[in-house]
Parts: C-alpha cells; sequence; structure tokens
C-alpha cells in the first residue's frame, strides 16, 4: 500500500471521495505514481490539508460538495466539482471508496471537462428554498389524490381540477354522509385539514422567493424575458449563478435537456426526442412558461421571436412547440444572465412563472 513519503512534495492532484462522516483521498504526483492514500474524518478535512502542498483537489458533485470545496479554496488549494457521470470512466476495477477517490483524481487532471460551478452560500439557500417548495407541491397532489381515491372507493366522483373538489368537498361529507362512514368522514377531513397546511407552507415559501427575486438585480433582469417570473428567475440564479458554466446559449439548452438525443454516425445526423438531461425542475419549469405564451396567441407579434413562432406554430405539434419554445426561452434567458443586460424593452407583459 502506497504511503505518503518524500515524494508528496510533488502532489499534483488529489481526489477525494465524500462520505456522511469518513473522506477517502487518493493524490499523484508528476509522475501519476500515488503518494498519499488514506481515510480521514470529516471534522479532520482542515487538520489534514493544511498539511499538504497546494495542488488541484477533485471532487465528485454530491452532497456537501460545496462546502468542501470553499473550504479548501479557503487554503489555497484549486478544487474542481466534478459531475458523477463524468468520473465513472475512470473507475478501475472493483467499486470502493479508495477506487472511486482515484478515478475523481484521474478526472481532474482533464483539461477539457466540464466542471460544476462551486456555489455560493446564498445560492444554496435559494436552492434549497425550491426544493422544500417543490417537495410541499408533491405532497399537496398526492394529498388531494388521496381525497379522491377515498372518495371514489365510497362511489363519489368529483370533477378534475383542486378547486373543484375543494368547493364541493364540504357540501359532499355533509349532503351524502349516510353513504360516507364516520370514520372514512373523520379521514377525509384530517387529509383536508393536511391540505391546507401545505396550501399555506407553499404560499410562505413562494412569498420569500418572491421577495428574493425583487431584491436580486440578476432576478430582475431575467424576469423582461417574456413567460420568466420570480420562480424561474431564482431558480436559474440558483442553479447556474451568472451562467459562467456554458460558453453560449445552446450548451445550457443541451444542460436542461431541451434538445434533440443524438445518436449519429458514418457523417449521418440522426435526432431523437429531447434529451431530458440535466435539470428536470429548471426544464419543468421553461416548458410550463412556453404554454403559458402559446396560449395567447395575440401576444405573439408584440415579442422579439414572435414571427419564428407564428412560422413554427404552423408545421409543429403544440407539444413540440412548446419545447423548442422553452429552449427558446432558455437561450434567451442565459444571454441576459450572462451579459448581465434586460431583454427586449419592447415586450409587453405576460403572465409568468
Amino acid at each position: 500500500m502506497p504511503t505518503q513519503t518524500a515524494t508528496v512534495d510533488n502532489l499534483t492532484v488529489i481526489g477525494i471521495d465524500i462520505g456522511k462522516d469518513v473522506f477517502h483521498i487518493v493524490g499523484f504526483d508528476d509522475d501519476g505514481r500515488i503518494v498519499v492514500r488514506r481515510k480521514i474524518k470529516r471534522l479532520a478535512l482542515v487538520q489534514t490539508f493544511e498539511k499538504l502542498p497546494r495542488c488541484i483537489v477533485g471532487l465528485e458533485a454530491c452532497l456537501s460538495a460545496h462546502f468542501v470545496s470553499r473550504t479548501l479554496r479557503g487554503l489555497g488549494f484549486a478544487p474542481r466539482i466534478i459531475p458523477a457521470k463524468y468520473t465513472k470512466p475512470f473507475n478501475k476495477g472493483q467499486k470502493n471508496d479508495y477506487n472511486d477517490a482515484e478515478a475523481i483524481a484521474e478526472a481532474a487532471l482533464r483539461p477539457n471537462l466540464k466542471v460544476v460551478p462551486e456555489k455560493s452560500q446564498d445560492q444554496l439557500d435559494l436552492q434549497a428554498l425550491h426544493r422544500v417548495r417543490a417537495r410541499l407541491v408533491s405532497r399537496r397532489t398526492a394529498t388531494i389524490n388521496q381525497i379522491r381515491a377515498f372518495l371514489i372507493e365510497q362511489g363519489i366522483t368529483v370533477r378534475s381540477g383542486a378547486a373543484a373538489l375543494r368547493n364541493s368537498l364540504m357540501t359532499i361529507l355533509e349532503n351524502r354522509a349516510d353513504e360516507i362512514s364516520p370514520r372514512m368522514g373523520d379521514i377525509i377531513i384530517g387529509l383536508y385539514e393536511d391540505w391546507l397546511w401545505l396550501d399555506e407552507r407553499i404560499e410562505t415559501t413562494t412569498d420569500e422567493i418572491s421577495r428574493i427575486s425583487k431584491r436580486e438585480g440578476h432576478c430582475q433582469r431575467l424576469m423582461t424575458v417574456p413567460g420568466i417570473g420570480p420562480i424561474i428567475s431564482t431558480a436559474m440564479v440558483a442553479a447556474t449563478g451568472t451562467g459562467e458554466a456554458f460558453d453560449r446559449g445552446r450548451d445550457f439548452g443541451a444542460w436542461l435537456g431541451l434538445v434533440p438525443r443524438q445518436h449519429s454516425t458514418g457523417g449521418r445526423p440522426i435526432l431523437g426526442r429531447i434529451s431530458k438531461r440535466g435539470s428536470k425542475y429548471l426544464r419543468t419549469l421553461f416548458i410550463q412558461a412556453a404554454h403559458i405564451i402559446l396560449m395567447r396567441a395575440h401576444n405573439w407579434p408584440k415579442f422579439s421571436f414572435g414571427p419564428w413562432l407564428e412560422r413554427a406554430s404552423q408545421r409543429m405539434h403544440k407539444n413540440k412547440l412548446a419545447a423548442a419554445l422553452a429552449n427558446k426561452l432558455a437561450r434567451i434567458a442565459w444571454s441576459v444572465l450572462r451579459h448581465d443586460r434586460d431583454f427586449d424593452a419592447h415586450q409587453i407583459e405576460a403572465t409568468a412563472i
């Protein structure tokens, strides 16, 4: 087993496999030989790296990777957060923590490898707000569906839509009490109370996101793009910062998974459905924004991309058109964010997300 020797002075790169309580680190020297291979406690991170020469440190994008990256950058190291799918090809032998750390170290040396930009604490806080809101919305949907399922078990159906169920639920429980057992009635009332509590939590979280969007200059500029409101603007800033990770708008669209899946060979391009890679949450928001714009065709001529949208609507299915428009909105949003400028001043107000 390689141990730390005098050659540690020539340390070039270190790979860290981050665990909940324990980190595994593997370091290479200039000749590619392993000169550091050890397991350390999370609390000993700073103490251990203070004794090592300053070099490149590779980390796999995972929970607490941004915190570790900021800590190491403060010590003078050059951390690189690498997507997990890019480290997998470098993994040799069986799956274990040391082999993972070695693969991360090798991946960190590749000059053309795309890395994850380090998020600030404000970005992580904003991202946490969005994740909490998404979880609450999912729980609310599950609660509504469960109420409907219990009513159907009693032979009672309610037309689709949350508003329809909310407006008629108490009336159903009162007028059809002879068809619903007391116990089932109590269960449904309990679920309805959960629904009201979730509505309140979602509203509180949404209000907090809206307040942040009004204070953040990047969000204000993003909201000049049609269809983009507080939710999308803050989600985009939380995920990408100022968009410096992407060289151009089409790269951002590809990261969102809004471009066709490609399987080309022999010089013959073969394109399929959208790839659905990257951030599912942000991609969904952009597609929802696109659907909102498509619902208001009378506004299209007032947008700078209106002529394109008019022509595309004549030859595309509405869902395909929504994906194409979402890609265009994403590319416009990246340009606004990256170049720190507002969208066309002549654009009109539109319902935004």
